[in-house]
């Protein structure tokens, strides 16, 4: 699962997201102050949060969570973290390798012919960083 800051970053590029069963997230009010509920990282599951499709917004309903004073809130208002495989299923053809490196793991992807790589000492912030740049050059 990748950090709050790349998954904001994925997010303003343009990544879409739509909510499925064991996707993990975080809540985010843009403009407001970071508060612990931003911190918590929640899953998605029919049993505790569920999205739930309108015509206008997708809303992820939190069933019967007592400690909380939250209904619902707007998929607008969370932020999604992906998993590794998530993020190297959203490469797609662009992927070409995955190498541990001594003290990091480095993924490798084309772009316009051109081999790029991108390295972090954790897996899933290298396949996020290179889907970032994925992105923003298809933009």
């Amino acid at each position: 699962m990748i950090g709050r800051e790349l998954a904001l970053a994925l997010r303003e590029a343009g990544l879409a997201w739509d909510p499925e069963s064991g996707d993990r997230f975080q809540l985010h009010v843009p403009g407001a102050v970071e508060s612990e509920v931003e911190a918590d990282v929640f899953t998605v599951s029919e049993m505790t949060i569920e999205p739930q499709e309108f015509p206008t917004d997708t809303v992820l309903g939190f069933n019967g969570t007592t400690e909380w004073a939250l209904d619902s809130v707007s998929v607008g208002d969370a932020v999604w973290l992906p998993r590794e495989d998530q993020l190297r299923e959203l490469l797609r053809g662009a992927f070409r390798a995955l190498r541990r490196l001594d003290d990091a793991f480095e993924v490798e992807i084309e772009l316009g012919g051109e081999m790029r790589r991108f390295e972090h000492p954790d897996v899933a912030e290298a396949y996020g960083l290179a889907l970032l740049e994925l992105i923003e050059r298809s933009r």
